[in-house]
C-alpha cells in the first residue's frame, strides 16, 4: 500500500514576520538578511547564477537549448528517485542528470556537435523522463506539498552543507570549463572548421553535455527542475541579445543572473508567494527588456544606413 505523509505549510517570510517592501532600501536589504535562512538562500542563489551564467551562455551559443531542458526534465525523476529511497535529493539530481547527459551524448547529432536533426529523439528522452518521475512519484504515494517541493525546489530551505556543496560543485563547473575553454569556443562556434583543425569535437560535446548537466542538478536544487531554465536560459540568452563579444557576454550574463535571483528572492521575502515565481518573473521581464533593446537598436542601424544611402551628395559633386 502507498505510504502517505502529511504535510503542513510553511509560512512565507513576509507572513512570519509581518515584512513590508518600503521606498527606504537599506532598511528593506538589512531586513533580508536578518535572517539565516535568507542569506543561505541569497548565497546559494548567487553561486548558481554565476555558474548557470556561463554555462547557459554557452549552451545557448551552442544551439543545445532543447537538450538543456530535457536534462532539467530528468532531475523532476532524479529528485523523486531521492525522495523515495530517503537519500539528499542533490544525489537523486546528479545521477538522473548525469545519466541523461550521457545518454543524449550518444545521439549522432551530438557526437557531430549540431542538433538540427535530434530534436525529436531528444523529446523522446523528455516524455520518457516525466512517465519516470511521475511513477516514482506515485509509488512514494506523499501529497501534492510533496510534488510541489520536487517540482519547485525549497529555495528558503537551504542549508549551511547545501551553500558549501553548491559552493565546491560551481567551483569544479568553472574551473573544467576555463581549461577547456578556447577550444570549447571555438567548436561551439564551428564545429567543423574546428574537426578540421583537430579539435576533438565529440569528446567536447559529451564534457559539455556533462557540465551541463551538473549545473542542471544544482540550479535544480535552488529553482526546482521546472524552474531550471529562469536562470540557465533567460540570462545567457539576453546577454546575446546585447552583446556578441564572448567576453562581455559572460560578464553581463553572470550579472543578469545574480539580479534574478536576487530580485526574485527579495521580492518573495516581502510577499506571500513563492520565490520561483519571481525568479521566473523577473527573468522573462529582462529578457523582454533585451529583446526590446536589440529591435531598437536593429531599427537605428537600419534607419541609419537607410538614411545614407538616400542622402543627396554634396554641391558640386555630379552623380
Amino acid at each position: 500500500m502507498a505510504r502517505t505523509t502529511t504535510t503542513t505549510a510553511t509560512p512565507m517570510p513576509a507572513e512570519a514576520s509581518g515584512a513590508h517592501l518600503g521606498w527606504n532600501l537599506a532598511r528593506d536589504v538589512g531586513e533580508v538578511v536578518e535572517y539565516h535562512f535568507m542569506v543561505n538562500a541569497l548565497l546559494a542563489g548567487a553561486v548558481v547564477a554565476v555558474m548557470s551564467g556561463v554555462v547557459g551562455w554557452l549552451m545557448v551559443l551552442r544551439g543545445e537549448t532543447f537538450a538543456g531542458h530535457t536534462l532539467s526534465v530528468m532531475a523532476f525523476p532524479g529528485s523523486a528517485a531521492a525522495a523515495l529511497t530517503g537519500i539528499p535529493a542533490a544525489w537523486g539530481y546528479i545521477a538522473f542528470c548525469g545519466a541523461g547527459a550521457l545518454a543524449i551524448g550518444r545521439l549522432p547529432a551530438a557526437r557531430r556537435g549540431t542538433w538540427a536533426q535530434e530534436s525529436a529523439a531528444v523529446g523522446v528522452f523528455q516524455a520518457l523522463a516525466l512517465a519516470i518521475g511521475f511513477l516514482l512519484v506515485s509509488v512514494y504515494g506523499g501529497v501534492l506539498g510533496d510534488l510541489d517541493s520536487l517540482l519547485f525546489g525549497d529555495l528558503l530551505g537551504i542549508s549551511d552543507a547545501q551553500v558549501l556543496a553548491l559552493g565546491g560543485l560551481a567551483i569544479g563547473v568553472l574551473s573544467l570549463l576555463a581549461l577547456l575553454g578556447r577550444p570549447l569556443l571555438f567548436a561551439s562556434v564551428d564545429a567543423d572548421v574546428a574537426a578540421a583543425r583537430g579539435v576533438p569535437v565529440e569528446r567536447l560535446s559529451l564534457v559539455f553535455l556533462l557540465v551541463l548537466g551538473l549545473a542542471v542538478a544544482a540550479t535544480s536544487q535552488i529553482t526546482g527542475p521546472l524552474l531550471v531554465f529562469a536562470l540557465l536560459v533567460a540570462p545567457a540568452a539576453s546577454a546575446q541579445l546585447l552583446t556578441s563579444s564572448p567576453a562581455r557576454g559572460l560578464g553581463l550574463s553572470v550579472v543578469l543572473g545574480v539580479a534574478v535571483a536576487w530580485l526574485g528572492l527579495g521580492l518573495s521575502y516581502f510577499s506571500s508567494y513563492p520565490a520561483g515565481f519571481f525568479i521566473a518573473t523577473v527573468a522573462f521581464a529582462l529578457y523582454a527588456l533585451a529583446r526590446t533593446i536589440a529591435a531598437l537598436r536593429r531599427s537605428r542601424a537600419v534607419r541609419g544606413r537607410v538614411e545614407g544611402v538616400l542622402e543627396p551628395p554634396p554641391r558640386g559633386v555630379i552623380a
